[in-house]
């Protein structure tokens, strides 16, 4: 199995030594998201005071963010197939940065709402682009490494947000937090114009119009084994996003921390996720992507039915509440860059629209737990309750394929080079 499957240069230069600036320039730009949704965490009692509303309507603004995020995944994904990686990219970003700056005048929670939609389908591009354009290059193992070194951005990017947040609480108001990601955003946009490498050439990309498009998702929802790995990159995501969506909550409100020390105690998380995805790549050496992941599933199933008895019988306090999600936090670091690497080793002539399946999934199964982890009280017990359940759906999926079965092969419509 070679790692290259479009643009033999772009990989003979990563070979030489530029993989790592590769890998630091995708890391950046899939942080995006993760600090679009994530960065405001910290101020979400405050907007509920401020808009004198519900705690429910305010993370309804969060689920819209999500909701944005997988749409824009859908719509980008594709796009890129046809157009390249760049363009796409650079227009995504703009419209986040867009949204971001009219968030900061935001008049009314419901206009904060559809903002934040608009905020996440921009900050999509950079997420979808970034995977497809590591699916362009490597295949495999090599991609589950790449996958893993992205994990030292984007993995600790949903885990550190919430910190700088609270840090930027500390000097400005919780409207100057979307300024903030507008220049985040701006700076996506130059480094996917201009430093980014173009990985998709014109001879590789696809034909133009709904109709390709809709063939191409066609043939995709028809790979069982493909729905099940995208599936479990869904429950993986939502692991994470069950402790993200709740912990502002549980943590400030339940254990009584401040705005500064939840961001710390949030980090706590980052160093568990990161060290997680870098072993990864040691365990690579002797086990394949898969068997790694469902390891890591079973183990993040077994502590969550302890975590979830913890909880409901309030046990523990402080402790009782943190140990158990750093162990489910280390279970995802390894199921985060394995689960991907595996669902888009299966397409890569189609790794845009792929990679948009995958991370609409991740960003639906978000969306999904959220408003579930509110719905449940935004207590510890919905929490763990939320984390059990996601875990245990994708080890289930999982386990129900066999590693190494066959892939079916799929050859799009490509353009002539000149297109």
């Amino acid at each position: 199995m070679t790692n290259s499957i479009s643009n033999p240069q772009v990989v003979a230069s990563s070979e030489r030594g530029s993989r790592l600036r590769l890998v630091l320039i995708l890391g950046m730009l899939t942080a995006l998201g993760p600090f679009t949704v994530d960065m405001y965490l910290p101020a979400l009692p405050t907007i509920t005071a401020q808009f004198h509303t519900t705690e429910t309507a305010v993370q309804l603004t969060l689920t819209g963010t999500l909701v944005g995020l997988a749409i824009g995944q859908l719509v980008v994904g594709p796009l890129s197939d046809i157009y390249g990686r760049r363009r796409p990219l650079v227009v995504g970003t703009v419209v986040h940065v867009g949204a971001s700056v009219l968030c900061f005048f935001a008049p009314s929670i419901a206009a904060l709402g559809a903002l934040r939609t608009l905020q996440g389908f921009g900050a999509a591009a950079t997420g979808v682009i970034a995977m497809a354009v590591v699916r362009d290059l490597f295949v495999g193992r090599a991609a589950a490494v790449v996958m893993s070194r992205l994990m030292l951005v984007m993995g600790v990017a949903p885990i550190l947000a919430p910190s700088v947040g609270g840090l930027l609480l500390t000097a400005v108001s919780w409207q100057g937090v979307f300024l903030v990601l507008a220049g985040l955003g701006l700076l996506m946009m130059l480094l996917g114009g201009y430093v980014m490498p173009e990985t998709l050439p014109p001879a590789a990309r696809t034909s133009r119009g709904i109709a390709a498009i809709a063939r191409t998702y066609l043939m995709l929802g028809r790979d069982l084994h493909f729905l099940v790995l995208v599936l479990v990159c869904g429950m993986g995501r939502g692991v994470l996003w069950a402790y993200v969506a709740g912990s502002s909550f549980v943590l400030q409100g339940q254990f009584g921390l401040d705005p500064e020390w939840y961001g710390f105690a949030f980090a706590a998380g980052a160093v568990v996720l990161i060290g997680a995805s870098q072993l990864n790549v040691v365990l690579l050496d002797r086990w394949s992507p898969h068997r790694i992941s469902i390891a890591s599933l079973l183990v993040s199933t077994g502590v969550g039915v302890v975590f979830v008895a913890v909880a409901a019988s309030e046990t523990g306090g402080f402790l009782g509440f943190a140990l158990p999600v750093l162990v489910l936090l280390c279970a995802t670091g390894f199921v985060m860059p394995n689960a991907p690497a595996l669902a888009l080793s299966r397409h890569g002539a189609v790794a845009g629209t792929a990679a948009a399946m995958v991370g609409f999934t991740q960003f639906a199964a978000a969306a999904i737990v959220a408003p579930v982890v509110g719905l449940l009280g935004n207590t510890s017990l919905a929490v763990a309750v939320a984390m059990t359940v996601s875990a245990t759906l994708g080890f289930l999926a999982l386990a129900t394929v066999r590693e190494g079965s066959r892939t079916r092969r799929f050859k799009p419509r490509v353009r002539a080079a000149s297109g």
